[in-house]
């Protein structure tokens, strides 16, 4: 069964935006997991405006299942990985002022780069992935940096399907036929919802987790968090 690794970032959102502790980050954490959750996702970014980088820290002795943090590699977030140690680290190339992830990896251009980093991390015992657009020359090239896995960057399948072509999903399929020959583990996320979960998972041989935080806690309002987490992992089996 693919793994569901739950991003948090959208309730720090909703925290800093009073200034207080309500909700509590770390015990949304704690009930995420106890509702079946497989992992735990944060984001944090450099002016913080969601997931500080404390949250990181504090999170460390909470999540017992995945912990996978994501990030642009700066010096900052490296050392803050290297401190906090979670189960995964997922490079993203996040451009400073973006209001969220909306590219993948040039893994040809920044090959060198990449490497170089994530051997850093894997010498520290994390698991990396990087997160890549659905092109079979980025996955070629991600094989090429060391990773031992990538994640399926799936916004535009999602956006495909939300218009009724469901042939938007090839490209993800021809993507994860080559990763899988080239022994690269696949994660997948961004717009990956209740509604095109199944789907996806259908049709993408050997997914082994998702991350998914935005259409989770937005569905949640409606449906409750604990029921809307075994709702995703019903869709996974």
């Amino acid at each position: 069964m693919t793994k569901l690794s739950v991003n948090i970032n959208k309730i720090a959102t909703l925290r800093n935006a009073r200034g207080g502790n309500v909700p509590d980050l770390l015990q949304v954490a704690k009930d995420i997991q106890r509702f079946g959750g497989e992992g735990i996702t944060i984001h944090p970014r450099p002016d913080e405006r969601h997931i500080r980088y404390q949250d990181a820290r504090d999170l460390k002795p909470i999540v017992y299942t995945e912990y996978n943090i994501e990030g642009n590699p700066e010096p900052k977030f490296i050392d803050l990985v290297l401190e906090v140690k979670p189960t995964q680290v997922t490079l993203v190339p996040d451009a400073v002022d973006a209001i969220t992830s909306n590219a993948g990896w040039n893994t040809v251009k920044h090959q060198d780069y990449l490497k170089e980093i994530i051997q850093e991390f894997q010498r520290n015992g994390i698991r990396t992935s990087i997160f890549v657009d659905p092109v079979l020359e980025m996955i070629e090239g991600a094989k090429e940096t060391g990773t031992e896995r990538i994640e399926l960057y799936t916004e535009a399948f999602a956006h495909q399907y939300g218009l009724g072509n469901k042939d938007g999903i090839l490209p993800y399929v021809e993507a994860a036929k080559l990763a899988n020959e080239l022994d690269l583990g696949i994660n997948a996320g961004h717009d990956l919802s209740l509604d095109n979960m199944q789907f996806f998972k259908q049709n993408i041989p050997n997914l082994l987790e998702v991350s998914i935080g935005h259409a989770l806690i937005s569905e949640a309002i409606y449906l409750g968090l604990e029921n809307v987490v075994n709702m995703y992992l019903q869709r996974l089996k």
